[in-house]
């Protein structure tokens, strides 16, 4: 079998390909583009160990076709590490190749290597793919727990 694409965690020597596909992945999102706040957002995830990103690659050519982003979080209840799924991102032209289900496939992988609980994610309720990719790889949808979140003004900080 011919592997086209290779999932490797990410490190600072792939800094510049990764802020291009987050930039391309919070444009995505209707957020404006900028790269310098990109690298510097990814750069202190990288400096301070807060994060784990996995890229995927072309075997070929090394080209960055997508990435993932996990953070880490505790459970007091399991006393178990948890990771949240936080960001996952293929570039347009290289979706259709399976490239969501190798970053998903590794994202659980490594959740199982670090003998996590579980992986958290959520997802926008009008990105269809995404919900159907996340099913067929046994993500379930939380029917059990509403959440919550306070937004707190940036000014105020």
């Amino acid at each position: 079998m011919d592997i086209k694409y290779s999932i490797t965690q990410a490190t600072l020597q792939d800094l510049d390909d990764l802020v291009l596909l987050f930039d391309l992945y919070r444009v995505f999102y209707q957020q404006p583009s900028d790269l310098e706040g990109a690298r510097a957002f990814l750069f202190q995830r990288f400096n301070h160990a807060e994060s784990v990103i996995f890229i995927a690659r072309n075997a070929s050519n090394g080209y960055a076709a997508g990435f993932t982003q996990l953070y880490p979080t505790f459970s007091s209840i399991s006393m178990h590490r948890s990771w949240i799924l936080n960001d996952l991102y293929v570039r347009e032209e290289c979706r259709k190749e399976g490239i969501g289900e190798l970053l998903l496939k590794q994202v659980k992988e490594f959740a199982v290597l670090t003998k996590a609980k579980g992986i958290a994610l959520s997802t926008a309720p009008d990105n269809i793919r995404a919900q159907s990719l996340y099913e067929k790889e046994g993500y379930v949808k939380d029917d059990e727990f509403y959440n919550y979140f306070l937004a707190i003004a940036q000014e105020s900080l």
